[in-house]
């Protein structure tokens, strides 16, 4: 003999309560009390009743699949850790709601706005996180048009009517300049990303205006921009320390702090004694590096999460207009800016 599966009416019956309150359990609706939720499921367990995924999905034209794309280049995993680190904060958020995660990559001069006209049209995904780098004025126009849900990870820098969520850069380079300030350092340099780099951009922005406030300044001669790499970083830092070496250098990323290390060692120098660090992020060799790098940091894997569960209302609820700076940055104090002098204790006269 076999057993006719447990209908939704079924469950309802049992549970005291309307086929609707069933639905809405089955969708993790937050209209439902924690009481009637617990109480649904767990007589859908004692009836062991399974809900037709394909049935739910058809009705709702849901997928329960979200897409995340950006531009991510060769060793990003090494220069950029933090797309990854942003990709499983939203995957665990969405996983806990029954959603799935596709990657899209997009290779170089492939046209975001083809990508994102081809998801909507396909009706292959709920809903679409977009990083910074994959995000331009055309794609702001298939979301207005489509009124997709979707959330951008990064402040797009136009105007628009894109949802987003970013952490403030301008307030990262601030407080790298402030800690410098307040240990003793006066003549700062800046090496930043390429010109396209906004993160890198803002930073220094709010690096400048901290140091005006503060009564120094950041002079335009101080201020390289290049590859984000250990070699590109290596030779700006030998530039920098031959026309005229500053007391501290504030560096892009981890990748770019790494050159800066190994060009103060070339010439003799010691970190912070001669010439202190400090760099964003606080990537796993940021701990190991020697001495270990003063970072300012953000969770990024936090924002992820937050770009998850946002995504999840607006895919609820459309019209939902999110732009807000969620995650702060944080300052870690490691050797690179601490002089020995001032970190050690005097000796206490017996």
């Amino acid at each position: 003999m076999v057993n006719m599966p447990v209908s939704i009416r079924e469950v309802a019956q049992k549970a005291g309560v309307s086929v609707s309150t069933v639905s809405k359990v089955l969708n993790h609706s937050p209209l439902i009390s924690e009481a009637t939720t617990n109480k649904v499921r767990d007589v859908m367990e004692h009836l062991h009743y399974r809900p037709n995924l394909r049935a739910q999905n058809f009705a709702r034209q849901r997928t329960h699949n979200v897409t995340f794309i950006a531009r991510a280049e060769k060793n990003a995993a090494f220069n950029s850790p933090h797309l990854f680190e942003i990709m499983c904060g939203v995957e665990n958020t969405l996983s806990e709601k029954g959603y799935s995660l596709t990657f899209i990559n997009l290779a170089k001069g492939q046209d975001e706005r083809t990508v994102t006209e081809s998801l909507i049209e396909q009706k292959n995904t709920d809903g679409i996180v977009l990083h910074i780098s994959a995000v331009s004025k055309k794609v702001s126009d298939v979301m207005s048009a489509n009124n997709f849900p979707h959330i951008v990870i990064g402040k797009p820098d136009f105007e628009s009517e894109l949802c987003w969520i970013d952490t403030n850069n301008n307030l990262s380079g601030s407080i790298a300049v402030k800690h410098l300030f307040q240990a003793g350092y006066r003549h700062i340099a800046y090496i930043g990303g390429g010109k396209d780099d906004r993160i890198s951009l803002h930073r220094l922005q709010g690096a400048q205006k901290t140091a005006e406030d503060l009564g120094i300044s950041i002079l335009p001669k101080d201020i390289r921009q290049g590859a984000v790499t250990i070699e590109s970083a290596r030779a700006i830092t030998e530039q920098l320390i031959l026309e005229n070496r500053p007391e501290a250098i504030i560096c892009a990323n981890n990748t770019v702090a790494m050159g800066t290390f190994h060009s103060i060692r070339d010439h003799g120098l010691t970190i912070p004694d001669n010439i202190a660090v400090i760099s964003f992020d606080n990537y796993p060799y940021s701990r190991i590096m020697e001495p270990a790098l003063t970072v300012v940091n953000i969770d990024v894997y936090d924002m992820g999460a937050q770009a998850g569960t946002m995504l999840l209302r607006k895919i609820k609820q459309p019209s939902l207009q999110v732009q807000s700076y969620t995650t702060l940055p944080v300052l870690i104090v490691r050797d690179s800016t601490v002089k020995k002098a001032a970190s050690e204790p005097k000796p206490t006269k017996i």
